[in-house]
């Protein structure tokens, strides 16, 4: 019987013709067992290549270290100071009473550095180093600058776009950031430091402590905003060795800031206290990362009037917060009362209560 040349077209022929010729493709490229050596299918497995020899080079700085890699040796520095993780926001005389991590771990690298680390600071070695720092200082500052010569470095240096600029944050002034000021005056006369969040607290205490470490001078203040001059005769090729943090440590374990009990005060006393405090209107309100140099002068003129004092710290984190109330309790002076939802409640103090209750009975003098 014969089909139609159309049945013969149908989709269920086409798919067998395909089916075949796929398959008589690939009978095609099957090796057979008796084929030409010759002929390079695909897909054919390549002989594995043997390893190559070590070269020369590598096994001649092999012999000439012993057959195994030598650790570099520590690095030494001639700075007179100990090495901290923040100079302006601790003060050595602040002992703590426990740590987060162990001591042994330096945040300078294991070896790296040939003072011993004892959970805040590598301790310089004693001696006459201070005095003569002190005096290759001066010999690297040179002759003072003229009133020329600093107006024309705080033009090139104080607009907000200048190119040779560090910010300094909630960590004071760090060990890193030294080096990163000497690497600015390698190509720049000075460099212009903006200060932000809690430091501003005490800004004469960081200007103190950039010139203190790094041996430029302040030239320029305006708010916070410094310009940092590195001397008539620095040269960067005899710049200090500094060597660098790699991590930054933990902060140790202080004692309570907040007594639960202020002193001088009874227990009743203390919670009414802080109680007027909390229900009081708050003197100032701080943003994070802001410009803090005037909330000294607003709580000394504040506390000549009211006892007790409220800032308002909505969103500045309760580390900052705490950190805000150790540097008013040492600048104002005043007492911390309490840290309770980002808010800080301050009082001035018995002593201010004396010393005011004596002036306004205190005889006049003839």
């Amino acid at each position: 019987m014969l089909l139609p040349r159309d049945l013969l077209l149908l989709p269920w022929r086409r798919a067998t013709a395909a089916g075949e010729a796929i398959a008589r493709r690939l009978n095609h490229h099957r090796a057979p067992p008796f084929s030409d050596p010759d002929d390079d299918p695909p897909f054919t497995r390549l002989a594995e290549r043997p390893p190559r020899a070590p070269s020369k080079k590598k096994k001649k700085e092999e012999e000439d270290q012993g057959g195994r890699i030598r650790p570099p040796e520590p690095a030494s520095s001639d700075l007179p100071f100990d090495f901290r993780y923040s100079y302006s926001e601790t003060d050595p005389a602040w002992r703590p009473i426990g740590f987060r991590e162990p001591t042994r771990f330096s945040p300078f690298g294991p070896g790296r550095l040939d003072r011993p680390w004892d959970g805040v600071a590598a301790a310089a070695a004693r001696g006459e180093g201070a005095g003569a720092a002190a005096t290759s200082r001066e010999e690297v500052l040179g002759e003072p600058l003229a009133e020329e010569e600093v107006a024309q470095l705080v033009e090139r240096y104080r607009h907000s776009d200048c190119s040779r600029q560090i910010n300094l944050g909630k960590g004071g002034v760090t060990h890193n950031m030294i080096d990163d000021i000497h690497n600015h005056w390698k190509r720049a006369e000075a460099v212009r430091i903006k200060c932000l969040g809690v430091p501003t607290l005490d800004m004469d205490n960081i200007c103190f402590h950039l010139e203190d470490k790094t041996g430029g001078k302040v030239i320029y203040r305006n708010i916070n905003i410094l310009i940092l001059y590195r001397g008539r005769n620095y040269d960067p090729k005899q710049r200090p060795q500094i060597p660098l943090m790699l991590w930054k440590p933990l902060a140790p374990i202080y004692p309570r800031l907040v007594q639960n009990v202020a002193d001088g005060l009874t227990f009743e006393k203390t919670k009414e206290l802080r109680n007027t405090g909390l229900n009081s209107s708050p003197l100032m309100k701080l943003t994070r990362n802001g410009v803090y140099v005037n909330v000294v002068d607003r709580v000394r003129e504040a506390f000549k009037t009211v006892e007790v004092v409220r800032l308002d710290c909505s969103h500045v984190g309760s580390s900052d917060c705490k950190k805000i109330g150790v540097k008013l309790r040492d600048l104002v002076p005043c007492v911390p009362l309490l840290f309770k939802d980002e808010q800080i409640i301050l009082w001035r103090g018995k002593v201010k209560q004396e010393n005011s209750v004596s002036l306004q009975f205190s005889p006049e003098p003839s």
